[in-house]
């Protein structure tokens, strides 16, 4: 009989990781124990995927914000500094920016507006309208944010970002001044040194500014993209992809992680005979439609791989052969010249008529999304993601 099931994705519990625990041990004995717990075999192109936390949390690569703040401010010394296109988030960027203000004198603190880069909105559009702004071209001081709109709330944490960074940046000593725009450059009057926060956007603001006559640009991957004494660091990354550990330190996005997908590969091929590909997950790339949020505030979906992963899928619209190429058969005719089709497909469809809607994102960014959704953020317990039957289709 036909196999009746698709792909199926499974979050798989573990222990409670600490720093300088054997994960690739863990991720094996975790994913053989759920099988053998819930029935299931492990076959050839399965997929296990394993949160970047736990991985970071098992290296131990944490920094406290004192490492930060000596990091900028050997970097950046005692001049008034611009820090520009922060995302509004406690999680991901409060505890980076206390260690920032906490390595300077000044800070020009400059937020993008109506929203961050991964959609956390200040204001509204429909407010912008109303108040006759334009987001491109009008840069506010904190008095004309105030004056126009108030306080504003995040609609998920009921935190106004404004004061809130605002507050953290004075409570390390450090003088600040607020400003809102969306034109890098808007800061070089302010500051001629500049750290930009933004992630996905970093390379395009450094190009900017240093053609405007900046006269230095840090990237929050150029902060503790090397040790600072005996701190964590990330040679890539640097503070991208870090999340709060402590009120006063971060845990860095993980390192070396292609040796680990590798170990963990081998080591399930040992013990099974199957060989399952093995990636790194941190945010999914998806957008909220309530928050409007953008979830993707990590450099990229997946730090490391195995090659089997490499690549986007090719895939064929069935529904597109159904309505067009086969309409005029059904049942078991219209099945099988369907799935003869399939047999027969290309490996590159691009701009085949058949594969339209088929959305051709890099296969690690569409599993690294379902596995953030599987395994969530919260108390799950599952940072570990087995994903089956993903690279199966209609004729197999």
């Amino acid at each position: 009989m036909e196999r009746m099931v698709g792909t199926v994705v499974r979050g798989v519990r573990a222990p409670i990781i600490r720093q300088g625990d054997d994960l690739v041990k863990i991720v094996t004995d975790s994913v053989i124990g759920a099988a053998e717990s819930e029935g299931f075999s492990l076959r050839d192109k399965d997929v296990v995927a394993v949160t970047e936390a736990v991985v970071a949390r098992s290296q131990g690569n944490y920094a406290h914000i004192d490492d930060i703040a000596a990091d900028v401010h050997q970097k950046c010394g005692d001049d008034t500094v611009g820090v520009i296109f922060p995302i509004l988030s406690r999680n991901r960027f409060a505890i980076c920016l206390k260690g920032i203000a906490k390595g300077l004198k000044k800070m020009v603190l400059m937020f993008s507006y109506p929203s961050d880069e991964v959609g956390n909105h200040l204001v509204s559009l429909d407010q912008l309208d109303e108040k006759g702004i334009n987001p491109w071209n009008d840069v506010l001081t904190e008095g004309d944010y105030r004056r126009l709109f108030g306080e504003n709330l995040h609609p998920f944490t009921g935190v106004d970002y404004v004061a809130y960074y605002k507050s953290l940046v004075e409570e390390m000593g450090c003088e600040v001044q607020i400003l809102f725009a969306n034109d890098c450059r808007a800061i070089l009057p302010y500051a001629k040194k500049v750290i930009h926060c933004d992630i996905h956007s970093r390379a395009r603001t450094k190009r900017l500014l240093q053609a405007a006559g900046a006269e230095l640009t840090l990237g929050l991957d150029e902060i503790l993209n090397a040790p600072v004494g005996s701190s964590g660091c990330n040679e890539k990354y640097g503070l991208l992809g870090s999340n709060k550990a402590t009120e006063e330190t971060v845990k860095l996005f993980p390192r070396d992680c292609q040796d680990f997908v590798e170990q963990v590969q081998a080591s399930l091929f040992t013990r099974t005979g199957k060989h399952v590909e093995v990636m790194v997950y941190g945010d999914g790339a998806f957008k909220d439609p309530v928050g409007k949020i953008w979830e993707l505030a990590d450099p990229v979906v997946s730090p490391a791989y195995t090659d089997g992963l490499t690549g986007v899928p090719s895939e064929l619209k069935l529904k597109y052969l159904a309505d067009n190429n086969f309409a005029h058969l059904s049942g078991a005719e219209l099945q099988a010249a369907i799935t003869e089709y399939i047999r027969g497909k290309a490996s590159d469809l691009k701009g085949s008529m058949e594969s339209q809607g088929t959305t051709p994102r890099r296969i690690t960014d569409l599993i690294g999304s379902l596995c953030d959704l599987t395994s969530g953020s919260g108390d799950k317990g599952t940072p570990i993601v087995l994903v089956q039957g993903y690279f199966d289709n209609y004729a197999k």
